[in-house]
């Protein structure tokens, strides 16, 4: 198990690494979350999983499957997320309710893990935020509390990036409880650049004060940032800036979007630059292309778009002859209006939307979940849906998407400017960005540059961390086990 001094040391990359280099060994293996945190989810055979999980299940090229997250909590509120439990949704949590009540999902987690682990060589998990939460400790099933009712060895993740990385891991050692320590074997350092003999000396600085072993010293891995993000703090980086190419499709930050991975392939295109908007900042008037994406809250989100006025760019935008178009949530906003009468998001309401194509949606307690191919634009994609809501319309008749069974998906306006859809996912082949958006270049389908970067980061990984010892303390672990 991987677990971290923090958010963001790279946990869900390295667990992405490590299940394709042993995969690329020949072993079964399979990745495994407990709890994950995130608006950014990808649907399997049997409801939602986190996008990071779905990553790791190509990466061990395995059928993503809800057993590898059984917990995923989705953020819709400051204090509220939406608990949903082996793919379905479970019910709306407050975050004191959650602190109360998360022990009680244990026995469903050590189902989930131990019907991964019977059919797999190893199972690679991923813990989530700090080890050091001590606050926390209580009724944790993300960290120790998990490796703990397990029997699974931890290793420790510090990312030097952000300095202070011995003190970090020291620290860690430090604060926690001894029988939790005493589960960590040994630790990683991330994010090095530079040569590696310039901290061998804190390498064994930090085996000296804590008594772990040290599993290698990763260094900056490139290919990491063509993998599909999971977390916001991404966007905070990718901020209203873009790969200086010529085209520009511009996407507005809302506090609840989910799903913005959809629009990373456009980073794909030499001759595209993806604007992430972020508040109080406009819409760029020279945007060839707008994309409201997905919400967790839509409405929220929707009043946040207007209070921004971004609006009033979207509205310019279109008058200029220039097309928007609506994923999901985003898809939702640009109807006529959004019922929410069950108060599924809030208090019940029926509110304005944008208005730029004629549909109206009803926010209802049936989530859809489901993996979707087809065509759309004339060319193929495949995708998933994953929302809550049935939009209906006039618009609804110039559908964005035929599905292979028949069905059709989306809205179009009359003048083909406006085009909304709840397909997650189009974006992610080459001759889908062309079709939304004739000057961009051709760039490389998603799936395979996800798939070659995988294999960039497992060759790194073999190169600089100990696989071989981390084989051998899961063997020894497995044996403990047995014993």
């Amino acid at each position: 198990m991987l677990q971290g001094t923090g958010s963001d040391v790279g946990k869900s990359v390295l667990v992405a690494g490590l299940c394709r280099a042993l995969a690329n060994r020949g072993l079964v293996v399979r990745p495994f979350k407990p709890q994950n945190m995130s608006n950014n989810a990808a649907v399997t055979a049997g409801g939602e999983i986190g996008r990071a999980q779905a990553t790791q299940a190509l990466a061990a090229r395995a059928e993503a499957h809800v057993d590898m997250n059984p917990v995923l909590l989705k953020p819709q509120g400051d204090r509220t997320s939406q608990l949903v439990v082996r793919g379905q949704v479970r019910g709306i949590l407050r975050a004191a309710d959650w602190r109360r009540g998360r022990e009680g999902l244990m026995p469903e987690v050590l189902d989930s893990y131990r019907r991964l682990a019977a059919q797999a060589d190893i199972v690679v998990v991923e813990g989530a935020g700090s080890a050091a939460e001590v606050n926390l400790r209580g009724g944790d099933i993300a960290n120790m509390g998990f490796a703990r009712a397990a029997g699974v060895p931890v290793v420790l993740v510090g990312d030097i990036d952000r300095g202070g990385v011995i003190a970090s891991l020291v620290g860690t050692h430090r604060v926690i409880d001894p029988a939790d320590a005493a589960m960590i074997a040994g630790f990683l350092v991330n994010k090095f650049r530079g040569d590696p003999a310039l901290f061998a000396e804190g390498l064994a600085t930090i085996a000296g004060h804590t008594g772990w072993h040290s599993y290698g010293l990763v260094p900056w891995l490139t290919a990491a940032g063509r993998l599909p993000s999971e977390d916001g703090v991404v966007l905070q980086k990718a901020a209203a800036r873009g790969s200086g190419g010529k085209a520009i499709v511009a996407c507005p930050i809302t506090p609840h979007i989910a799903n913005f991975d959809d629009l990373e392939p456009w980073r794909l295109e030499p001759d595209v630059e993806l604007v992430m908007v972020p508040p109080g900042q406009p819409i760029p008037v020279e945007a060839d292309l707008i994309v409201l994406p997905g919400s967790k809250a839509t409405i929220a989100d929707l009043r946040f778009v207007r209070e921004q006025g971004w609006d009033i760019d979207i509205l310019g935008h279109r008058r200029r002859g220039r097309p928007v178009m609506g994923l999901c949530g985003g898809y939702q906003m640009l109807g006529r209006t959004i019922a929410d009468p069950a108060g599924i998001e809030g208090p019940a309401e029926t509110v304005p939307g944008l208005s730029l194509l004629d549909v109206s949606t009803v926010l209802d307690g049936a989530k859809t979940l489901t993996r979707v191919a087809g065509v759309a634009r004339g060319e193929r994609f495949t995708g998933y849906e994953i929302h809550l809501g049935r939009t209906t319309g006039g618009d609804a008749a110039r559908p964005v998407a035929m599905f292979d069974d028949g069905r059709h998906d989306g809205a179009t306006s009359a003048d083909g400017l406006v085009a909304g859809s709840y397909v997650h996912g189009l974006f992610g082949m080459a001759a889908q960005r062309r079709a939304w958006l004739t000057a961009a270049g051709q760039g490389p389908d998603q799936a395979a540059d996800v798939d070659t970067a995988l294999d960039a980061i497992a060759a790194e990984l073999e190169a600089h961390v100990d696989i071989d010892g981390l084989l051998a303390l899961s063997a020894r672990a497995e044996h403990r086990q047995h014993d």
